[in-house]
């Protein structure tokens, strides 16, 4: 295993910038967004660790990549941004999640629930729900481990391989007898295996949704701290990664949506410890209303004291 331990110097220099106009910008930051955001090149700090690598097939080694610091993200003309004209994040269910539509449409309204809070000041709308065929994209049955995958575009993002025993044979998710697929014929779809729903499952799709929405926003990849927006080339580097943003994408994101950190913050708490959540726009407008699945967060609680901690320090 190996560690990337960056100088405090290259650390507030990607964090604060050597640019006179972007310095007065972060001393012009609430003293406590400034004191959270200092523990990236703090050596005691134990709320932003450095990256470690465990493998030569982990993202950072594999896929060399220059690093993007602040004023690389301020000055990039082609990064997108919220404006009062556009600040609705849309979202698009492509086929079910869990084995009812009951648990898919309750599962929709936490992922909604959870983007709101993380990219705090947004609206989130998910848009109708609709078949994998009545998206025309192409797919295939992996001719090695006989399972059926979707090819996915731009935008796009899956949650088909969290499932339990993904990547083993005992995955139930196989296609029963091979076969060559018409690229037309979309009825291998029908009934096929859902994942049980579990607060691990919930966990990583809500890592995924984040990520993938971060880079929308012009996060490029992290190579600072061990944060949200590091590159995952399979399921154990992905779980590695923590929820949340690192000081450095924390101010990109900051810059880009213009939130308060310790509301954000306090957004995220309460839809961890809130189990019934807001379903206004949340679901498709044929949703049961009487059903109210328990939101399964056991895989949240570090995540939930290290929020904690982080309030304290904005808060001090």
């Amino acid at each position: 295993m190996q560690v990337l331990q960056h100088s405090e110097h290259t650390l507030k220099k990607a964090l604060i910038s050597k640019n006179p106009v972007l310095m007065s910008q972060y001393e012009k930051l609430d003293a406590g967004e400034r004191r959270l955001m200092n523990e990236a090149f703090q050596p005691s700090s134990d709320l932003f660790e450095p990256i470690t690598v465990h493998s030569k097939s982990d993202w950072i080694t594999s896929h060399p990549e220059d690093p993007q610091d602040f004023e690389q993200f301020f000055t990039d003309h082609n990064r997108k941004a919220p404006c009062p004209e556009k600040h609705i994040i849309y979202m698009q269910s492509i086929g079910s999640l869990g084995n009812t539509r009951v648990i898919s449409e309750e599962y929709i309204k936490w992922l909604k629930g959870y983007c709101e809070a993380f990219f705090y000041g947004l609206t989130v709308k998910f848009l109708e729900p609709v078949s994998v065929s009545a998206t025309k994209c192409s797919f295939r049955v992996n001719e090695h481990t006989q399972n059926l995958q979707i090819h996915a575009g731009v935008g796009i993002f899956s949650f088909a391989r969290y499932g339990k025993d993904f990547y083993s044979s005992r995955y139930e998710g196989k296609v029963k007898k091979a076969q060559r697929t018409s690229s037309s014929d979309y009825s291998i779809f029908d009934n096929y295996y859902n994942p049980e729903v579990t607060s691990i499952l919930l966990r990583r799709s809500c890592k995924t949704l984040t990520h993938e929405i971060g880079h929308i926003f012009g996060l490029r990849h992290c190579q600072w701290l061990a944060c949200l927006m590091q590159g995952s080339n399979h399921l154990e580097e992905s779980d590695r990664r923590p929820l949340h943003l690192c000081p450095i994408c924390l101010r990109k994101l900051q810059c880009a949506i213009g939130f308060s950190i310790v509301e954000r913050y306090k957004a995220l708490l309460r839809w961890i410890d809130d189990e019934s959540n807001d379903t206004s726009g949340a679901a498709p407008k044929n949703s049961s209303d009487q059903v109210n699945l328990k939101k399964p967060v056991e895989a949240f609680k570090d995540w939930r004291e290290w929020i904690i901690k982080c309030i304290a320090v904005l808060e001090k």
